[in-house]
């Protein structure tokens, strides 16, 4: 009864947390949106659709959002079926080149691309060399739209890759094989019973490539395409204290992401046949003979390849010296002074140094976050345990420039600005006057401000990677508890162990693996985070990893080149993580993505 009791306080406290720090900001964005002066009002969300030029974004931002989907799942799909059904020479290795893409972000992908298919880069030199063309080809077409869409695309497929990769696992090969026996052909059987089945796990994974490439800030800032929802919200912080027009952008994107993934859910995420889609006996792969392996290889090794000409194209950039990667198919001059300099130039040591103590902070939240969440789902039966599950999951779902941007709202507002709302009013009678003075003016404008004159985002930073990344750790440590028997937390409370000596004891040594790799994975990602990096850090004293690449980017000079080498480390950092993290967890990885 008293663990009962303590974790029925525990849940409150989460539940709490999650609500001031995931809801609260989202509902600053959406007050933001529909309130003003005069009340409350849908003036400024129909203004949105009023504007042609915010119209076109929003339109931009869904064309992205549907594209890069389409093209995750292009290459997806058949992959996913060739490496589940087929054995081959090399697969191992190949599937572990599959997740490449993911160790990159695509907003820095896009500095290797642009050096690659530019104008003046390899693509048209080598077409030029060739005799194929005597003028450049604009590659990236209406200023790099469709490049946006492929780059995108190819740097989130292996998240639905391998949630197909586990639906096709988990579907029941004596059902094929029934249907076979009565005379059912492949693509009836394929259409009937593998696609049905497969709808849940192809849910999963295209809800976070739908809500990563609708609301991604990065990409199309690289590529200076400007007419996209997500760039006129970065752009509209200018006048966020003046204007409306970034709040309802913000509500309105927010709306179309929720609305979509409702209804793909309604359509796609319920999987029929859910009886059945468990698989009773193992699939048996079925062997390729040479033949069959070349064409394995030719079909998921190209795909990988291609999807790594930006990785390419980031190493050869920072392995460059400056100005020699022009109108020439490789760059005429290397040196590795580039990653000595991201190392050692100001800006970059500076980020680096930022983005290690915010990462480092946020994953400290998350472990003490996520593994008390992980043992309330999985090893109790509290009421409103769902809603837990609900608002832990949540930030996968929500995106992540909305959640930046609520906390940019919630910064302007008290106790971090402002005066005291007036239902506060009541303790003016019972504190001091100098009490009630600094409490009613602002109390926290020290401890975190953003827009201000001396701006310090680094607590809503940490806060905003922590409840960003908080799923992977949840996830991850969940998946541990339910591979471990609780037959030791219940002898071990019946002879009277306390509940934290119970956690210390037991439960975190049983799922410390697990809980490392989520760590890990929540500290690389968090490292790379994009939206509330460029939203929140406004100071180049206060600038993590990525708005420090996107600054040198901009830079003449060395900038690109430095920002490339830093890309390189990125990659390095994600690439050890995944290596790690999938080591532990297996096939449950694609568990970790899923929405």
């Amino acid at each position: 009864m008293r663990t009962r009791r303590i974790d029925a306080l525990i849940l409150v406290a989460l539940l709490g947390i999650l609500t001031l720090f995931l809801l609260v900001p989202i509902w600053y964005s959406v007050r933001g949106a529909l309130h003003d002066s005069q009340g409350w009002t849908l003036f400024y969300i129909f203004d949105v659709f009023r504007e042609p030029q915010l119209r076109a974004g929003l339109w931009n931002a869904l064309l992205i959002g549907i594209g890069s989907t389409l093209v995750a799942s292009a290459v997806a799909i058949p992959m996913a079926f060739v490496s589940a059904r087929f054995a081959f020479a090399g697969k191992g290795l190949l599937n572990g080149l599959l997740l490449a893409p993911l160790i990159l972000p695509p907003f820095v992908g896009a500095i290797g691309l642009a050096a690659i298919v530019g104008r003046t880069g390899t693509l048209n030199v080598l077409l030029a060399n060739l005799g194929i063309t005597t003028e450049p080809i604009d590659f990236l077409l209406d200023g790099g739209f469709i490049c946006i869409i492929a780059l995108t695309g190819m740097h989130l497929y292996p998240i639905l890759y391998l949630n197909l990769l586990a639906a096709l696992a988990n579907i029941d090969p004596g059902l094929e094989e029934a249907a076979r026996n009565v005379g059912a052909s492949p693509w009836h059987r394929f259409v009937h019973i593998t696609l049905p089945m497969l709808r849940g796990g192809f849910f999963a994974g295209a809800t976070i490539v739908f809500v990563w490439s609708f609301t991604e800030l990065g990409t199309p800032l690289m590529f200076g395409f400007r007419t996209v929802t997500s760039v006129q919200i970065f752009d509209g912080l200018k006048e966020i204290e003046s204007s409306r027009e970034p709040y309802a952008l913000t509500v309105v994107m927010f709306a179309l992401a929720i609305g979509i993934y409702l209804l793909g859910r309604s359509t796609l995420g319920r999987t029929r046949g859910s009886a059945s889609t468990k698989a009773s006996v193992r699939r048996v792969e079925t062997p390729l003979g040479w033949k069959g392996t070349f064409a394995a290889w030719g079909l998921l090794g190209g795909i990988a390849l291609i999807a790594c000409i930006p990785h390419i194209g980031v190493v050869l950039s920072a392995l460059s010296t400056p100005g020699s990667w022009y109108e020439s198919v490789l760059p005429q001059a290397f040196t590795i002074s580039n990653f000595e300099h991201a190392m050692q130039h100001q800006l970059a040591a500076g980020a680096i140094r930022n983005s290690l103590f915010l990462a480092g902070c946020a994953v400290v939240l998350d472990l003490v976050l996520g593994v008390a969440a992980a043992r309330i789902l999985v090893r109790t039966k509290l009421p409103f345990r769902w809603l837990l599950d609900v608002l832990v999951m949540l930030p996968i779902a929500v995106p992540g420039l909305v959640m930046a941007f609520g906390f940019v709202s919630m910064s302007l507002e008290w106790p971090f600005a402002s005066v005291a709302p007036a239902w506060l009013g009541w303790m003016q009678s019972i504190l001091p006057a100098t009490g009630w003075e600094w409490f009613s003016h602002a109390p926290l404008a020290s401890w975190g401000n953003i827009v201000g004159a001396e701006p310090n985002p680094f607590p809503f930073l940490i806060i905003a990677y922590a409840i960003r990344r908080l799923p992977y750790v949840v996830r991850s440590t969940a998946a541990g508890l339910e591979q471990t028997p609780v037959d030791l937390e219940e002898a071990a409370s019946s002879v009277g162990a306390k509940p934290g000596r119970i956690v210390r004891k037991i439960v975190i040594p049983l799922v410390a693996a697990n809980i490392i790799a989520g760590a890990l994975l929540a500290f690389s990602l968090s490292m790379l985070e994009v939206s509330d990096s460029l939203l929140l850090a406004q100071r180049e004293s206060d600038f993590p990893v990525t708005k420090a690449i996107y600054t040198l980017f901009d830079r003449l000079g060395d900038g690109p080149s430095i920002a490339s080498a830093m890309g390189t480390w990125a990659m390095l950092l994600l690439a050890a993580t995944l290596l790690a993290a999938s080591s532990v967890l297996g096939k449950r990885l694609g568990a970790v993505f899923r929405g």
